[in-house]
């Protein structure tokens, strides 16, 4: 029996089970949105099934079609592997990378690492999954990421974790708040002052309650976020101050924020690369997770204060 279907197919259907959309697959491909439909036409013909749900607003995957999915990114996944091994020049590389992380991970560390990485390999895809902390370890036991950048995860057997840095929490204020100007403050200092928490949702939030747990007069939020990232919007806004792990804070040249060390007592928390055990890495994910690797040598958060001359 012959199946009369090419690469271009199942790189369509790929395509489209990822953007949910066949207008954005076909920009993705480059390709007109009828040619678009016609390779996934003739796939779902050469395979006798109905890969995909179609109405007006949205696309979806049908039963096979999610089946079919995992083993089509497992296929394209050892193809991409194999011609990589083959090429010699870096610069026509190509592939796709899935890298899971929580947010408070992306604005000043994961983009600078990303930024160098496509320097060197501009053709490679890299796509970011920025949720919670049991999120990205999910997405990366499930293999809908190919690693992830987490702050938990070491106690799972089938995951294995690389620390990369370990990093204090510190007050996060606008400079011209009163507390920017102290070598450091404690956590009663900021009941002080308006405060601003993430939810009881978040990781961090969890982390910070259980090492507090047994410290008195702590600082009651007014406000309430999902993400650290968002927390520092509100505090660059003025709105108060908050808590946050100090690898989400900018430089010390930023204009607006200024973050001030917390002690009584000094909370940390440690970063690390996250990976199923059981699955190799493509060559394109490698070396992401390689460059990420190195940074461990460079990277000493939380250190010392954090401010703009």
């Amino acid at each position: 029996m012959t199946i009369n279907f090419n690469l271009n197919d199942l790189q369509a259907f790929r395509a489209v089970a990822e953007l949910n959309s066949f207008r954005k697959a076909a920009a993705s491909l480059h390709v007109s949105q009828p040619a678009f439909s016609r390779r996934i036409e003739k796939l779902e013909e050469a395979l006798g099934v109905r890969l995909l749900e179609r109405t007006t607003r949205r696309v979806s995957l049908t039963a096979v079609g999610r089946e079919f999915d995992r083993k089509v990114k497992d296929l394209l996944d050892e193809l991409d592997q194999t011609l990589l091994g083959i090429r010699g020049v870096t610069t026509t590389r190509m592939g796709e990378v899935t890298i899971a992380c929580v947010p408070s991970t992306v604005y000043y560390f994961l983009s600078q690492v990303i930024a160098r990485y496509h320097a060197q390999y501009p053709k490679i895809r890299v796509k970011i999954l920025d949720a919670s902390a049991n999120e990205v370890l999910t997405a990366v036991s499930r293999s809908e990421a190919d690693f992830g950048l987490n702050f938990v995860g070491g106690q799972e057997a089938d995951i294995e974790f690389s620390p990369l840095l370990e990093e204090r929490f510190v007050a996060a204020c606008r400079r011209d708040h009163p507390l920017a100007k102290r070598r450091q403050v404690t956590w009663a200092d900021l009941a002080e002052y308006d405060y601003i928490s993430v939810s009881k949702a978040s990781g961090n939030r969890l982390l910070l309650d259980q090492a507090l747990s047994n410290v008195q007069g702590l600082p009651q939020s007014i406000y309430e976020t999902q993400h650290v990232t968002t927390t520092l919007g509100l505090v660059e806004a003025g709105l108060g101050i908050a808590a946050v792990p100090s690898i989400a804070m900018p430089g010390p040249d930023h204009p607006l924020l200024v973050s001030v060390p917390l002690t009584d007592p000094v909370v940390t928390r440690k970063i690390g690369l996250i990976r199923r055990k059981s699955r190799a890495l493509t060559p394109a994910a490698q070396q992401l997770y390689d460059f990420l690797s190195e940074s461990r040598a460079v990277r000493t958060k939380g250190a010392g204060r954090r401010r703009g001359r």
